[in-house]
């Protein structure tokens, strides 16, 4: 890199440390306990070891199929899901264990779907990118590029229906937004007013192509300003930073439900899926940049010990319990059966499920 250009690297990137003691003061992190933030450090870190657990378990050839994995990506999950409320709902793409474990499913079941196991959250029929919880209003887990956006809608669309004060958070990645089905989900939630939250985790590289070489008319949020809808960009490095704005984007959606358009800027260490080098479109110094000077965790880490909120053995206690539940995850789900193959026509429909309340004539399976 010219001496030209590391200047003029350094002078876009911000000071990440005096910006993240900038927003712990906003007023929606300000009231945070001493154990909120931690369990925010130990959400991340949960994840991070999660992930990295099932890369050891797909090159040791237990996981089949595609693995997305959300390593570098972590403040943005943890600092939505820390905002919502008993009658908020999430749904998101396939990028979706981080989402997952932060809304309270367990490593357990979430390692046993990626192994195709029948303790798994979808019985182990979802795998990596089906992942489940309506108990937890998570709506999963999306295999096809952007068609989670008109279901998000749907969901809000719900919610106003039935007079339920709470928003739908919808998670759509960069290459998302080219897809046909956003557009039609915002023309509908501007529409009818709609309270949901379009959240673009934009991590530069759509599928394995540079932003620059696939979209144009950047922020990519922009394009909310076609439909009338208010939109905004923050970064998503700092839990604090997506925190302060995701909560004003919540809170329209709440109080006044109207949709919002939230483009976070984030990274991801590996690539598209793990099939996928992690440099095969950027180099090894750019992601060792990144993690230099924004990982997620390793900053939090120095800001909690800065505050006094917990010490370097504190920490590593967390880490370890971290990487001992992923392992233990991962014995869980290699212990696990299959589904049995009586199980192959069951959670297809309903109506096989619930065969008193069955209201159609016609054959639902032709074996």
């Amino acid at each position: 890199m010219s001496a030209d250009a590391k200047k003029s690297k350094d002078s876009e990137v911000p000071d990440v440390a005096a910006s993240m003691r900038e927003f712990a003061k906003s007023d929606i992190n300000k009231t945070l306990t001493p154990e909120d933030r931690l369990q925010f450090y130990r959400d991340m870190l949960r994840i991070r070891r999660f992930e990295e657990r099932s890369i050891r378990a797909y090159q040791q050839g237990h996981i089949g199929g595609f693995l997305h994995l959300y390593i570098g990506q972590e403040a943005v999950a943890v600092g939505c899901v820390s905002l919502m409320a008993e009658d908020d709902h999430i749904i998101t793409a396939y990028r979706d264990h981080g989402h997952a474990l932060a809304v309270g499913m367990t490593m357990n079941e979430c390692m046993a779907e990626l192994f195709g196991k029948h303790t798994g959250c979808s019985k182990g029929k979802g795998g990596s990118m089906h992942f489940f919880a309506p108990d937890k209003n998570y709506w999963g887990g999306h295999g096809i590029v952007a068609g989670q956006t008109p279901l998000g809608a749907g969901i809000a669309f719900a919610l106003k229906y039935k007079k339920i004060k709470g928003c739908c958070l919808c998670f759509l990645g960069d290459g998302a937004t080219n897809q046909g089905p956003w557009y039609e989900s915002l023309n509908l939630a501007s529409l009818w007013n709609l309270p949901v939250v379009f959240i673009i985790e934009n991590n530069g590289f759509s599928m394995g192509t540079a932003m620059h070489r696939h979209s144009t008319g950047t922020p990519l949020a922009r394009r909310a300003e076609g439909y009338d809808i208010d939109w905004g960009t923050c970064y998503g490095h700092d839990v604090y930073e997506v925190r302060h704005n995701v909560g004003q984007a919540m809170e329209r959606a709440r109080e006044k439900s109207r949709p919002t358009v939230l483009e976070i800027i984030t990274y991801r260490y590996r690539g598209h899926s793990v099939a996928d080098a992690d440099d095969t479109y950027r180099t090894k110094q750019d992601i060792q940049d990144y993690k230099d000077e924004k990982d997620p965790l390793n900053l939090f880490k120095c800001h909690l010990v800065e505050e006094g909120v917990a010490d370097e053995d504190a920490l590593k206690q967390i880490n370890n319990e971290a990487k001992e539940e992923a392992e233990t995850s991962a014995q869980f789900a290699e212990q696990s059966p299959f589904p049995p193959v009586s199980d192959i026509q069951a959670d297809v429909y309903w109506e096989t499920d619930n065969p008193d309340e069955k209201a159609s004539k016609g054959t639902l399976f032709f074996n």
